[in-house]
């Protein structure tokens, strides 16, 4: 009879609907009237995976989002519930500005995620930046806009542009944005075949010329577990004269 009613009260629980961590995640935006909205995206797994295929048909304008935030006034933009995880958080705002936060995610498997704040040399930076700025390449824009890691690996957030005519849609450009890796090999670096894409983008060239799309990785890696979160992030820590990616051109 007692193994009954433990095999009943089992049978029970596994029906129950299980707790799942969330937190509110509040972004403090300041006094930003042009804020339309701001967005999650919860990006990579915890080896460094796209927890969902990059969408080939993404537009500037309408990001996919795991999440969107409740203005709450006076620049408080409010996650309620937000799960359990590690995310990219999205700006939307007038007139076409788009800024994005972002991880330095591992190209290889099994290699751990690189913490923004890892310096690079000087010296390896101007090489690496030069290697990636003299190589060919389909796009005829390729700008490395952040890079971090040590004396062994170095990861670049690269955007690459090509406004010239292509075999797409007429008038047509495309842009990514991708994760590079380069290693340290016996004294000599050297960039990895593979890398991550964060975005690929086709949209016609006339108005993507007139967008702004920038990058902060204080915006991305935002832990989310079962306590309140609180990310200030006002007008001047937002300086477009700081930040890399695309402007108007």
């Amino acid at each position: 009879m007692q193994r009954l009613c433990l095999v009943s009260a089992l049978s029970l629980t596994a029906l129950l609907p299980r707790q799942i961590d969330a937190a509110t995640l509040t972004v403090n935006l300041g006094n930003a009237p042009q804020v339309t909205s701001v967005g999650a995206i919860h990006r990579w797994d915890l080896d460094g995976n796209h927890r969902r295929p990059v969408d080939p048909k993404a537009a500037i304008d309408a990001p996919y989002l795991d999440a969107r935030a409740v203005n709450k006034g006076g620049g408080a933009w409010v996650f309620e519930n937000l799960p359990k995880g590690t995310y990219d958080l999205v700006i939307m705002a007038q007139p076409r500005v788009r800024i994005e936060g972002f991880q330095y995610a591992p190209v290889l498997e099994f290699d751990p995620f690189i913490k923004p704040d890892q310096k690079v040399d000087d010296e390896v930076r101007a090489f690496i930046v030069d290697d990636i700025l003299k190589a060919r390449h389909y796009e005829n824009i390729v700008r490395p806009l952040y890079l971090a890691g040590d004396d062994q690996t170095v990861r670049v957030l690269v955007m690459l542009i090509r406004d010239q005519p292509t075999s797409y849609t007429p008038g047509a450009g495309t842009m990514r944005f991708e994760v590079w890796q380069y290693d340290n090999n016996y004294g000599g670096w050297q960039k990895h075949k593979r890398t991550k894409v964060l975005h690929r983008i086709l949209m016609q060239v006339s108005e993507m010329r007139q967008w702004t799309w920038l990058w902060d990785a204080r915006l991305g890696g935002i832990e989310i577990g079962a306590e309140p979160v609180t990310i200030d992030y006002g007008k001047a820590e937002r300086s477009e004269t700081q930040l890399q990616g695309l402007r108007p051109y």
